[in-house]
């Protein structure tokens, strides 16, 4: 059981509700998503009628509490959500889930003020929203943002660059983090405040698109402050301590990055088998030979573990275990690396149609690549499940290069 205490830690805790949810979500994919996933790959771009109508469905307020607006649900349905839209278009996936990075942090540590000024509309699908980390200088390094916020009166004035940021062209409000206070000494997480801005301050400026390989339809942006003028009201959490605010949110939305690592795994292992079963070679099925039985085999196995280990993270996220943070490292790393292994077997199994962009196999390798990058690199999440085993075994804090 190391590092757990007991078999019945390790619950998946499904319902019937979750599976006529399933069911409901597979139903929208295939209706609206999956006869135009071509579409969206060819012209980079998602149709609003796919936001119109996951906004009729409620979608986008899954995981967030009725009261701010929401669908209830928690972690286990986000997952759900995620996976099902992701097995056709990961895109479209990211495009729905990305509003929980803005929603995350306010629910956790905002003020009930900005609930309701802020996380009801994104949860109605009325507004789109962003989280605005990543700089040029640094990704995982989260003390390390240069951005800086000055206080002048009783509003502060942020300046800094953010790039890489997903949703920002449609964005209607970002969070926003920046500097406030050096670093004290032992310390280079203090002085980081994270604020809630809105896209129509003067200032703020959504810049450049990054034209990654993956993610069509989806791509991130660069956001640009220059001296944005944003009312103290808007400060998320304590100042200064914004670097917990930040990384608490990722420990709870990596769970849905996993869920989308398995999703593209389902995508990618049910064309190979579709295509192993109706493509003949020497007079017979090619998923006759060994050659391609084995790599399918494989690819199942690793597939449901990765689901397993992902429900599983999702399950004690919403019993409020706090050993949900290294279950969701595991998943995330173990997922996404999963992902990209079965992408490239399914690849391999169509042989030279498995890179032609016309069947929609070699995509889902494009879009695996990122789920290992984004949320939290995987040697960082490596980095936080010993930092965590420690602290939980131990209750050591060590700095670790």
């Amino acid at each position: 059981m190391f590092p757990f205490e007991s078999i019945e830690d390790f619950k998946v805790e499904l319902t019937e509700e979750h599976e006529l949810f399933r069911k409901a979500v597979r139903q929208f994919v295939e209706q609206y998503i999956e006869p135009r996933a071509m579409e969206i790959e060819k012209t980079d771009r998602i149709p609003d009628e796919i936001f119109e109508k996951a906004k009729e469905l409620g979608l986008f307020g899954v995981g967030i509490p009725e009261e701010y607006g929401g669908q209830g649900g928690g972690h286990v349905m986000e997952a759900i959500l995620m996976e099902e839209i992701s097995r056709v278009s990961p895109a479209v996936g990211t495009a729905i889930a990305v509003r929980a990075l803005f929603t995350t942090p306010i629910l956790l540590f905002g003020t009930e003020e900005q609930k309701k000024k802020y996380v009801v509309p994104v949860a109605r699908g009325e507004k789109f929203a962003a989280h605005a980390n990543t700089e040029p200088c640094c990704g995982s390094d989260v003390a390390a943002i240069q951005t800086r916020a000055k206080k002048v009166n009783d509003h502060y004035v942020i300046t800094g660059r953010k790039i890489f940021i997903t949703g920002a062209d449609k964005a209607d409000y970002f969070v926003v983090s920046a500097r406030t206070s050096p670093p004290k000494e032992g310390k280079r997480w203090w002085g980081i405040t994270v604020f809630i801005v809105e896209r129509d301050t003067p200032g703020l400026k959504v810049g450049q698109r990054f034209n990654v390989t993956g993610l069509r339809g989806e791509r991130p942006h660069e956001v640009i402050l220059d001296e944005v003028k944003v009312p103290a009201e808007n400060i998320v959490g304590p100042v200064d301590q914004g670097f917990k605010v930040i990384v608490t949110t990722y420990d709870h939305t990596r769970v849905g990055i996993a869920a989308q690592a398995v999703g593209i795994a389902q995508g990618a292992f049910e064309k190979a088998f579709n295509y192993a079963l109706q493509r003949q070679a020497f007079g017979r099925p090619i998923i006759s030979f060994e050659g391609i039985a084995f790599k399918l085999a494989d690819m199942l196995m690793m597939l449901e573990a990765a689901r397993l280990l992902t429900y599983w993270s999702a399950t004690l996220a919403d019993r409020g275990d706090k050993r949900f943070i290294i279950a969701a490292s595991l998943a995330k790393a173990y997922a996404t690396e999963v992902a990209e292994k079965i992408a490239n077997l399914a690849i391999k199994i169509h042989g030279g149609v498995g890179v032609d962009i016309e069947t929609g196999v070699e995509r889902y390798l494009r879009d695996a690549l990122i789920t290992t990058i984004y949320e939290g690199a995987n040697d960082i999440q490596r980095l936080t499940i010993i930092r965590q085993l420690l602290k939980n075994l131990f209750g050591l804090s060590i700095q670790m290069t």
